[in-house]
């Protein structure tokens, strides 16, 4: 049986990367998919002819998720389109890198306004339709799932405002969950450590860089987009019905502190 037959989701962000990995497995489990993209329309493209090619169905929104007023005409179209939702990943990610003492505010606000802002923008959004719509009493009646990072707990210079938009998703997703939890809606999150992506690929494309990477990771090697695509479905899946709060670290062992493997 399919875990999300008839589900509809929502997973921001989902023109490449993580997020593109996400909707194609969530519409490989059964759900009619909202690609949002804001920038990429081909790699949005791309993500629907994978789906479609499989079978699946899916629709492409363009929004920024860091404005309300595009937050509200994605999920407008997704209502229109499918009539309901049920799942909400809350992929959207940003990085404008910089050292503190060089730091811009133009460089803080972007990177706070789609990774915290934005997030803030699609959960509330998200918990108002699971609340018009309704359900059974004894199951949940939406899931909410946060895309954080390693660094929600790991400190990491040279990227404050990035670190600072994770940890607040890190308490932003626990406080909501706790809020919403009475109304059977749950909430948890995915934090990635070190993940074959765009984002980074100048580092895992680096023969050079990779060693110093993997030295981070104890499990020693990168993780994949399938990887955090397989968590995510499970997360949104019944499978995980008493789950809510939680934040789920898939980082082949990056969070146990590697420095300390010997002795300290």
């Amino acid at each position: 049986m399919l875990r999300l037959d008839q589900k509809v989701a929502i997973v921001t962000g989902s023109s490449s990367g993580i997020g593109q990995a996400i909707a194609i497995e969530m519409a490989k489990e059964g759900a009619s998919v909202v690609i949002n993209y804001h920038s990429s329309r081909d790699g949005a493209e791309e993500t629907l002819r994978v789906i479609e090619d499989a079978g699946g169905k899916g629709i492409i929104v363009k929004a920024d998720v860091s404005r309300e007023e595009d937050v509200l005409a994605l999920f407008a179209e997704a209502i229109q389109a499918f009539g309901r939702l049920d799942i909400l990943v809350n992929n959207t990610g940003r990085q404008v890198d910089s050292a503190f003492l060089d730091m811009s505010l133009d460089q803080w606000n972007a990177v706070i306004s789609t990774n915290l802002t934005g997030q803030f923008l699609c959960a509330r959004e998200a918990a108002r339709q699971f609340v018009k719509q309704g359900g059974e009493p004894e199951k949940a009646i939406g899931a909410i799932i946060c895309m954080s990072s390693v660094h929600d707990m790991i400190p990491w210079a040279g990227h404050v405002n990035y670190a600072a938009s994770k940890g607040g998703v890190l308490m932003f997703m626990k406080s909501i969950a706790q809020e919403l939890a009475p109304l059977k809606i749950r909430v948890n999150a995915i934090s990635p450590g070190a993940i074959q992506t765009p984002i980074n690929r100048s580092v895992w494309s680096d023969p050079a860089k990779m060693p110093a990477l993997l030295n981070l990771i104890p499990y020693k090697r990168i993780g994949k987009p399938e990887d955090v695509a397989k968590a995510a479905v499970w997360l949104a899946s019944d499978e995980s019905d008493y789950v809510t709060g939680e934040t789920l670290y898939i980082d082949g062992g990056m969070m146990l502190y590697p420095e300390f493997a010997d002795n300290g």
